[in-house]
């Protein structure tokens, strides 16, 4: 099927089990609230129940944090009762650790662990109750959970293919008679590629798999590429499985893919004490696709939002609220537009390769208006402002005009519609076609801008992150009635809406 299991910027996924229940952890970045955690029962219907880090306590993104920034790759375990969940954050906390009963939450404020030097760390517990921290590198030091305090000297362990680029993602399992130590290496892109060795102790020494990397598609024409970082689990029946990060590049040469790194799951089976992983979504073992859908609107009638929601760094309560007018969503300006990295914004992650947004946005009070962004400055928007609706790119240093209408009395209800391009086997295409557009109340839609999604791409802009479609304030106050997101069928983009 070549789906993954948890579509759209979720990457890094870390999981495990506790009785029948699943439970994944992915990477956020510059977002707030962060770190989201799903729930499964079969590995392929997965629910997010919440989000590891939502409150200032646990998560300080200051305005100046970068994009691609903030909360990388954490590990998710289940031990004697009691979730932890270590991660680091590289816009200045460095690694911490939190800990609940409930995964849904709420998790703790965070032990700091500032002897810990090392990305990507991973926690496992060794026979004798010892908590073992391991990190890209690849680095091992014994760790008191509870205080963070580090018990020992640092060692080095294996670190995969000699001179090859960035191991990491380090996760140490025991099975059987051996501890496994399976890392990433490649960098997280083309070369990407997961690789495993073997040890009688937690520390080792570790023997490589004789058939390393055990999972790469570097190298190859599958559609789904960049594929590694990934975390081994066994199922109640004593089958195992992994999941791990993986892109879809569209579109034609070199690529782009604009979802982010996405999770998917690969079955695996042993053979001589090693596991064989098996095609990601087509083999056999592998349950059919996901079929788990969200609803296709938000009216915000709720006092809390659903935690799809994410914002920039943090999400002020007197900023954004469902209080000030019941049943809509009022976001109060801070930043002037898209272009600040204090931006009033709530976003949710792109999580098909064609869908359509659409937002109803009530402007007397203000301006603001519904955007698809990477970053800073890589994002297309359409805002309402002074009676007129406005599209706007911002494409590196770049920010331009390219269309405009008359916004009408009332409420104004804007679109972003993403879709093929014509052409879908021209070398020379982007990844997909972006356009701006106004839905008035008799339903035609009038199109303000058609726009290259390559634009909006990692391999455009850099970094790792995925798109986020959401809406923003860039004066006053605007209030927004409600929210739709939803999948379309994979058509090209058509010249079948008026044109302006």
């Amino acid at each position: 099927m070549n789906q993954p299991i948890i579509p759209g910027m979720h990457p890094d996924p870390s999981v495990c089990r506790a009785g029948e229940d699943y439970y994944l952890a992915c990477s956020s970045f510059e977002y707030f609230p962060g770190v989201p955690i799903f729930h499964s029962r079969n590995l392929i219907d997965w629910v997010q129940i919440g989000n590891a880090l939502d409150r200032p306590s646990q998560l300080r993104l200051p305005t100046g944090t970068a994009s691609s920034s903030g909360i990388y790759a954490p590990t998710l375990r289940h031990h004697e009762g009691r979730f932890w969940l270590i991660v680091t954050n590289v816009a200045g906390d460095g690694n911490l650790l939190f800990h609940t009963e409930d995964p849904a939450g709420p998790w703790s404020d965070p032990v700091r662990l500032p002897d810990v030097r090392g990305i990507d760390p991973d926690l496992a517990w060794d026979e004798d109750g010892n908590c073992w921290c391991t990190y890209a590198g690849v680095g091992q030091v014994r760790i008191d959970p509870t205080t963070g305090e580090t018990l020992g000297e640092p060692r080095g362990l294996w670190s995969g293919t000699p001179g090859a680029h960035a191991p990491e993602a380090p996760h140490l399992y025991k099975i059987g008679d051996y501890w496994y130590l399976m890392i990433a290496e490649g960098g997280t892109e083309r070369g990407h590629a997961v690789l495993i060795a073997r040890g009688p102790t937690v520390n080792g020494p570790f023997e490589p798999c004789p058939d390393n990397p055990i999972l790469t598609h570097r190298g190859t024409s599958h559609p789904i590429q960049n594929t590694g970082h990934g975390d081994l689990v066994q199922a109640p029946d004593g089958s195992w499985c992994m999941v791990l990060l993986g892109v879809r590049p569209r579109g034609g040469t070199p690529g782009w893919h604009v979802l982010g790194r996405e999770t998917f799951l690969a079955p695996v089976r042993w053979v001589d004490g090693w596991p064989v992983v098996g095609e990601l979504g087509t083999d056999s073992a592998a349950p059919p696709r996901p079929t788990v859908t969200e609803p296709v609107r938000d009216d915000f009638d709720e006092p809390d939002l659903h935690p799809r929601w994410i914002s920039l760094r943090h999400r002020p309560a007197d900023r954004c609220t469902t209080e000030a007018r019941p049943g809509w969503l009022t976001l109060r300006a801070d930043g002037g537009s898209p272009d600040d990295p204090d931006v009033t914004f709530i976003g949710r992650r792109q999580q098909h390769l064609a869908c359509r947004a659409r937002a109803a946005i009530d402007p007397t009070e203000g301006s603001g208006g519904l955007v698809v962004r990477l970053d800073e400055r890589h994002h297309y928007a359409i805002e309402v402002a002074d009676g007129q609706v406005s599209a706007y790119t911002r494409i590196g240093p770049l920010r331009s005009l390219v269309g405009s209408a008359a916004a009408g009395p009332g409420e104004v209800v804007l679109e972003i519609a993403i879709a093929e391009p014509r052409t879908p086997t021209d070398s020379r295409n982007g990844p997909d076609v972006v356009t701006l557009g106004v839905v008035r109340p008799d339903g035609t839609r009038t199109e303000l801008a058609r726009l290259d999604g390559r634009y909006l791409s990692t391999e455009v802009a850099g970094g790792f992150t995925g798109r986020v479609i959401g809406m923003y304030a860039s004066s006053g106050a605007v209030h927004f009635d409600w929210f739709d997101y939803e999948p379309v069928e994979a058509a090209a983009d058509d010249d079948t809406t008026k044109q302006v």
